[in-house]
């Protein structure tokens, strides 16, 4: 039996207007947020059914409300106005505008799909949360220290193994829908690990890490996901989504909608929504763009 999420309940009662904030992985598992800090835990196999009310409103940044509560287009995965936007930006470790954090670093090897792997770094503090955030189905540490250490060693990598520091959402989705088995991700991530070790110089400032294999495909619900149909281009004022939970990697939900279609979601894209709770008879009426059936693994569509 499908278990349905309860929007009405998750906004804490009729009449009472919250606004969704996305996805969070707190504990390794997937919930949305609402203004306000409640969190809908999301179970695989669960109907969501859900229709956008209203205009999407700028939900503010870093604790802040937005002062003008400025009305945001539907595409942008951002959901900020400019202003919140630069707010949320200015102390971003990821934007390069915070520098000074005394806490320690790791710098990671992440795998997303066959020949889509990157190298970043996250605060030793938040554990696996960046790759959880990222849609890392495989990955492995490489190293730990300060900061700008693990910032410079982030940039020789990328430099040195010719891979980037972010890859196409829109590969990454595809690449979901047919992965290889558990043991050839895990070795990909390997043979980049032992390339890494080669380079030069940044273990004089970096604790180098031994290698271990980390795999999310559980954890998302990746096994046996059917063909990628497409996805969610935006929410409109009374568009519905509907249909069953099959899997969750990233800020991206992938649903079997009710006419058989396997689509992803943007969570990015419900941020400063008001949702309401659809019925059984609503029929599925977001925006969506169809897959094509071969990928251009050129594109660089929306990074991330």
């Amino acid at each position: 039996m499908w278990r349905r999420l309860d929007i009405r309940g998750a906004q804490g009662g009729a009449g009472v207007e919250w606004r969704c904030r996305g996805i969070t992985w707190s504990g390794g598992v997937p919930g949305l947020r609402w203004q306000g800090g409640r969190v809908s835990a999301l179970a695989y196999g669960q109907r969501l059914a859900f229709r956008a009310a209203g205009e999407r409103r700028c939900p503010g940044a870093r604790g802040n409300p937005c002062p003008l509560e400025a009305v945001v287009p539907g595409r942008s995965t951002g959901g900020r106005c400019g202003a919140c936007a630069r707010l949320d930006r200015a102390h971003s470790v990821a934007a390069d505008t915070f520098l000074d954090d005394p806490q320690p670093y790791r710098v990671y090897l992440a795998w997303f799909g066959p020949g889509m792997t990157k190298v970043g770094i996250t605060a030793e503090a938040r554990g696996e949360a960046r790759l959880l955030e990222q849609g890392a189905v495989a990955f492995s540490w490489l190293g730990r220290g300060p900061l700008m250490a693990a910032r410079r060693t982030e940039e020789v990598l990328r430099q040195a193994l010719g891979v980037p520091d972010r890859v196409a959402y829109e590969r990454k989705r595809a690449a979901r829908h047919t992965l290889p088995p558990a043991p050839d991700r895990a070795l990909e991530v390997r043979e980049l690990y032992g390339r890494a070790r080669e380079v030069g110089g940044w273990t004089e400032t970096l604790e180098p890490l031994d290698f271990a294999a980390h795999d999310h495909a559980a954890a998302f619900g990746l096994d046996g996901l059917p063909p990628f149909s497409g996805t969610v281009t935006e929410l409109v004022d009374g568009g519905v989504v509907c249909g069953r939970l099959l899997a969750a990697a990233g800020p991206d939900l992938h649903l079997l909608d009710p006419g058989g279609r396997c689509l992803a979601l943007d969570t990015r894209l419900m941020g400063g929504w008001v949702l309401q709770g659809a019925g059984e008879e609503d029929a599925f009426s977001a925006p969506v763009s169809e897959a094509v059936a071969t990928a251009d693994p050129s594109s660089q569509g929306e990074l991330f």
